[in-house]
């Protein structure tokens, strides 16, 4: 696996490097990216958190709904809320801004399917070794004190809540990878050729500060990994897939390490 990675990681930098743009030569869209990135980044932190929540909905004359509702509810609410503002600030105003400002197509950003399978062993490999990792992962505290971020009530059960809130969970990964792996990522490698991916791990790795140590510093591998493949397929969506495979099964695990499922 590793050599033929090695080799993936050569053809790309030197396909990159070879499409690039003159040394020295920053494109306007190179600059409206990351002033859109630093803007989405910025937005969905502060409002997507829960103070802007409950904001929003006495701004529009809902308090006594809010007065109403249960701690369960309040949590999922707060985290549909949080799940919405990242789709729409890493994946609507992107779409927007690719549409009208950049006059372009958005399969050129890493959504086409031709082609989006060319790799599906590199991904199935990289899950193989995932899975046995948060299995021993979730035995840890820290893991089980974080995931689910919506956990449902002692004598809930897990439908419809939790499922609502895992398909939101999976909605705001398409727009995430989009943001990072399509977005920021195509749209400045004429600018910056292969190094694109290292500039877009940065704000990746940051993003994670507020989870576990481990979870951290494996966002930089997987960054680097899903970039070189976004790169070089020019397809986000295996990328997805196993973003949210790996998502899932660590929900999945520390309901497990809770006692919350039967296996």
């Amino acid at each position: 696996m590793m050599s033929r990675f090695t080799a993936l990681v050569r053809e790309t930098f030197r396909d990159a490097e070879a499409a690039r743009d003159p040394a020295g030569v920053v494109s306007s869209k190179t600059l409206i990216t990351c002033i859109v990135i630093c803007l989405s980044l910025a937005l969905s932190k502060y409002w997507g958190g829960n103070a802007a929540f409950y904001s929003f909905f006495r701004f529009i004359g809902l308090s006594d709904w809010l007065a109403s509702l249960s701690a369960p509810d309040a949590r999922l609410y707060t985290l549909l809320w949080w799940a919405a503002m990242v789709i729409f600030f890493y994946l609507i105003i992107p779409v927007g801004v690719i549409r009208l400002i950049f006059r372009e197509k958005i399969t050129d950003y890493g959504v086409k399917l031709k082609g989006a399978l060319e790799y599906r062993q590199l991904y199935l490999i990289m899950l193989l070794i995932m899975i046995p990792v948060l299995v021993i992962v979730s035995f840890s505290p820290a893991f089980q004190s974080k995931y689910p971020f919506f956990m449902p009530g002692a004598d809930e059960p897990l439908f419809p809540r939790l499922v609502i809130w895992e398909v939101a969970y999976l909605l705001q990964f398409l727009a995430l990878e989009f943001f990072f792996r399509g977005f920021m990522l195509h749209a400045t490698k004429k600018t910056l050729g292969f190094y694109s991916i290292f500039v877009m791990i940065i704000p990746y790795c940051m993003i994670h500060f507020n989870k576990p140590l481990a979870e951290t510093l494996a966002a930089v591998v997987a960054g680097f990994v899903l970039g070189v493949l976004s790169l070089r397929s020019r397809s986000i969506w295996l990328g997805v897939a196993i973003h949210g495979t790996v998502a899932v099964a660590m929900d999945v695990l520390s309901l497990w390490q809770k006692g919350r499922l039967l296996f």
